[in-house]
């Protein structure tokens, strides 16, 4: 009879070793390397799948504060340049730095708002400096609470992971919307025919792709559908490459470029709290990861990222660029092409890191347009959230306290996309909170856990309850194992 693998974390001294049974352990497939050509394919993939994520909170910043052409180029690189070194910190790690998975890392949108706001209060000629001191001091405050906040791996059970991981999907689901229609909903030709129709010839081409080819061209099928798109978008007219005409080819993110940072306690409190928001995103993004990669996240490997995400966001500010943090949009891309190899993640990064030293490279990847991007997020967002759903099977959703903690961290997860205006009348400094879904519907969804599944527990271990669908018939509870084992 055949023998199942025997996979070894690092896959190193047990490699050699063996454990006496005469057949050598194999590695993990996470820890597993790929031939050169099929490495930089694959890890361009990612860069493609998130490069718009990474460049639109400075494009937006770098609006705000009135940069020029340049300046708003030279402030995209560092991003780009300091998304690169995030990323080799997460995938390959030092010391106890990064969760060496198959992670991307990039400037989290999630700090947009409280860096407008801080435009607004400090002026444009000082918005950026004191963006950067606040995000030091936050960063580094985060970098000692890593450790304690990974703790909460605990209170994670599947029927909070498969809520958290299903909202993620369609919590990103808008963005491909957007990407559909354009990007920009001040231009025009925004929603039109020929933007939704080529999102919807991309989405066809991918599927084609999955559906008729097989191997290594199967698994690069959302970046042939990227280059297929581009190409058919060129007579089409929604392509622009004004950006690779007035490109240089070589440039360095000079550091303190924007002056030496500046540390203004209103600004260093605002992102302190993104930085809590964002690590309670990057938390349930690699209890997302660790499952579709089938080695499951657990408060070491939480840590280490952790770690990874605040250290890569206290050095950005040195070279111009901002907070970072895991990338939600490339689980989709390792969920559908099943490549979980960390160093196809870590080429990734090393693209990015060419990207910020060489605007020329850059320009390339930005060509492809909003509308083909669109087409090939359905299908990377979808298969987050159907990765969710997975996960939501080992969930005992037969037990009507699990389907109330599903629903309703679903329900309150989607409130920012379903009623972009519902906290409105609520303070900046809640809606930062309030306005990521994913940490709203991560929150309630551990909250709810504890309230229904935990606290005295014991007095309803005996209880038969009628669930809500199926009236009249009682349906025993199971016993819930204590947050200490989950």
């Amino acid at each position: 009879m055949a023998k199942t693998p025997r996979f070894t974390a690092q896959g190193t001294a047990a490699d050699a070793k063996g454990d006496g049974s005469g057949e050598a352990p194999r590695k993990h497939p996470v820890d597993q390397g790929m031939p050169p050509v099929k490495l930089f394919t694959t890890g361009l993939q990612h860069v493609a799948a998130m490069y718009a994520g990474v460049v639109a909170p400075p494009l937006v910043i770098g609006a705000a504060v009135g940069l020029s052409v340049t300046e708003l180029t030279f402030l995209t690189g560092a991003s780009l340049f300091m998304a690169g070194i995030a990323t080799l910190l997460q995938t390959l790690g030092v010391w106890k730095i990064g969760a060496r998975l198959p992670f991307v890392n990039g400037v989290t949108f999630a700090t947009v708002a409280p860096m407008l706001a801080i435009n607004k209060s400090e002026g444009p000629e000082d918005a950026l400096p004191v963006i950067f001191g606040a995000t030091m001091v936050a960063a580094a405050i985060g970098f000692v609470v890593a450790p304690f906040f990974s703790k909460l791996v605990r209170f994670f059970p599947p029927v909070v992971t498969g809520s958290v991981i299903t909202l993620i999907g369609i919590s990103l689901m808008p963005v491909a919307f957007n990407w559909a229609q354009g990007g920009n909903e001040k231009d025009p030709d925004y929603g039109d025919f020929a933007n939704i129709g080529m999102a919807g010839l991309t989405l066809l081409i991918v599927l084609l792709l999955r559906r008729f080819t097989s191997g290594f061209l199967k698994q690069i099928a959302v970046l042939l559908g990227l280059l297929v798109g581009t190409l058919i978008a060129i007579p089409v007219g929604i392509t622009d490459f004004t950006a690779l005409k007035e490109a240089d080819v070589v440039g360095f993110p000079t550091p303190f470029h924007f002056g030496a940072p500046q540390f203004a306690v209103a600004a260093i409190v605002s992102m302190c709290v993104v930085m809590l928001v964002s690590m309670t995103e990057s938390t349930a993004d690699m209890l997302a990861l660790g499952e579709i990669v089938d080695r499951p996240a657990d408060e070491k490997t939480i840590a280490a990222g952790l770690r990874a995400d605040t250290a890569g966001s206290f050095v950005s500010p040195f070279f111009n660029g901002f907070m970072c943090s895991a990338f939600a949009q490339n689980i989709g891309l390792v969920a559908m092409t099943r490549i979980r190899s960390r160093f196809v993640v870590a080429a990734g990064g090393g693209i990015l890191i060419v990207m910020g030293l060489c605007p020329i490279a850059a320009a390339l990847i930005a060509s492809v347009p909003q509308p083909v991007l669109g087409g090939a997020g359905v299908v990377l967002f979808g298969s987050v959230a159907a990765s969710g759903i997975q996960t939501l099977q080992k969930a005992g959703l037969d037990k009507d306290n699990n389907v109330l903690i599903v629903g309703t961290s679903l329900a309150v997860g989607v409130i920012p996309i379903a009623a972009p205006d519902f906290y409105h009348a609520f303070p900046e400094s809640a809606k930062i909170i309030l306005d990521s879904g994913i940490s709203t519907g991560c929150v309630t969804a551990v909250l709810l856990n504890l309230v229904f599944n935990h606290v005295g527990k014991g007095r309803r271990d005996e209880e038969t309850v009628t669930h809500p669908m199926e009236p009249g018939e009682g349906i025993p509870h199971q016993k819930v194992p204590s947050p200490s084992t989950n």
